[in-house]
């Protein structure tokens, strides 16, 4: 059997995310109270159909009327409000009800966050991409109070390659632009306002050895929200590649990491540091500055890592994949705080940041009465049960005996107990004195006496 090592996990602060996975399900882990709480699963969405396997999810994480888009395998799109899990509406592309060819799965799906100022109509903009390389961008519009009352529009379908397969696609955060990439298809920027493609990378050289190495792109990640001119891509030859669209086409910085295959890219807050993991389990952290390896996260995982989330506000990524468990890392010290098994394969994870502002004042309120009630027990258990006078309480006019009165009583108590000990062990010296002198005086005397002195 492998070697295994056991790993303290310490918790998480409060958080909720949101999970999917191979058979179809959508499940809510959620971390309450105070710091240092076991997240657990509170609901979960949908019943086991492997033919309704998520392979891509999107969520508009904002604090009012927030939305969910998942893509299954059936080639349905599904609209879901991430509080409760109430379908919205449901779009599909096929015209029967066979599922699509798997050269037709969607691979690459993303919800555009649009401020509406009508509370009664909602519109959402959804980007979605095959595995042929054929997208499109359609406007969502359904009413609050009836999911049937909607409406779609294909805005824009375009082409992103002629040959080869997309296997990942990113939208930066003002959701102007999206790179592709995939087997036998280099990564592509385009812009979504004009639907044209803005720039193509090359091929890198050939090695020492006159090697040259296939492309195959398998995840991607924009560098920073406000940049979409840097980002990251991984490969399937287990290399990681930083791109700068005004600099040249090719690499800025290559580096490897380990032997398999990059599955899931996930960049920091900073804009300097990126999450890579792979399809044995490795999660590290780099400077994608230099390609300096930061360190490997504790805890290694023992299966493929298809998904890598980073939560906004603290300092915690999550990371799933093959191996059914969800897993909670600190970004600082990358050690594992928490893991949640979940029973089936895992393919996305996402964070709902507004979770801590409107839940954990709750909860705050809640461990704060908790406590006082338990301060209270504490104090009534430590009451002294015997007393010699008890407190008289005469209405609203009596007069309760003081702390002092009480503190006075307790000393006596104490001084009487202390002389009852004292006269049994001097009763006992003499009881021992006086059998010692009797023995004494007995001399040769064969007989034996016992004597048990007073307890």
């Amino acid at each position: 059997m492998p070697r295994t090592t056991k790993v303290d996990c310490p918790g998480c602060p409060p958080l909720r995310a949101l999970t999917f996975d191979v058979l179809g399900l959508i499940k809510v882990i959620e971390a309450r109270g105070k710091e240092g709480e076991i997240p657990k699963v509170v609901e979960r969405w949908g019943e086991p159909d492997f033919s309704k396997s998520v392979l891509a999810a999107s969520l508009v994480d904002r604090k009012f009327d927030p939305l969910l888009a998942v893509a299954r395998k059936n080639g349905l799109i599904e609209v879901l409000n991430p509080l409760n899990g109430n379908l919205h509406v449901a779009i599909s592309d096929n015209t029967d009800t066979s599922p699509p060819p798997k050269d037709e799965a969607i691979v690459g799906m993303h919800l555009l966050s649009k401020d509406e100022s009508e509370l009664a109509s909602r519109r959402c903009t959804l980007l979605s991409c095959t595995t042929k390389g054929n997208a499109s961008m359609r406007t969502i519009e359904f009413s609050s109070s009836s999911s049937e009352d909607t409406s779609t529009n294909l805005a824009q379908t375009w082409k992103i390659c002629s040959s080869g397969d997309v296997m990942c696609s990113k939208v930066d955060g003002s959701e102007t632009h999206a790179l592709f990439g995939g087997k036998g298809v280099e990564v592509n920027m385009w812009n979504l306002e004009q639907c044209t493609k803005i720039w193509t990378a090359k091929a890198p050289k050939k090695n020492s050895h006159g090697i040259f190495t296939p492309t195959w792109f398998t995840s991607a990640t924009f560098l920073s929200k406000d940049d979409h001119r840097k980002f990251a891509a991984g490969t399937n030859s287990h290399q990681v590649r930083l791109y700068d669209i005004s600099a040249r086409k090719r690499p800025v910085i290559s580096f490897d990491f380990r032997e398999t295959p990059i599955k899931a890219l996930a960049e920091d807050v900073d804009g300097n540091t990126i999450f890579v993991g792979n399809a044995s389990g490795d999660l590290a952290s780099f400077d994608i500055r230099n390609g300096k390896l930061l360190g490997c996260f504790l805890g290694k995982c023992s299966g493929s890592i298809r998904s890598i989330a980073r939560h906004p506000e603290f300092p915690v990524i999550a990371s799933c994949g093959l191996d059914s468990y969800v897993r909670f890392w600190d970004i600082k010290t990358r050690q594992l705080l928490s893991a949640v098994f979940l029973k089936q394969h895992l393919t996305g994870v996402v964070f709902d940041s507004h979770f801590v502002e409107e839940d954990v004042t709750h909860s705050a309120v809640e461990i704060q009465q908790e406590t006082e009630v338990t301060q209270t027990v504490n104090e009534e258990e430590h009451v002294p049960q015997k007393r010699k006078k008890a407190f008289k309480e005469d209405g609203e006019g009596g007069k309760r005996k003081g702390s002092k009165t009480i503190d006075k009583e307790n000393k006596k108590s104490r001084r009487k107990s202390h002389r009852e000990i004292e006269s049994k062990q001097r009763l006992r010296h003499f009881s021992t004195s006086d059998l010692q002198s009797r023995n004494d005086s007995i001399g040769s005397s064969s007989s034996t006496y016992y004597f048990r002195a007073p307890m």
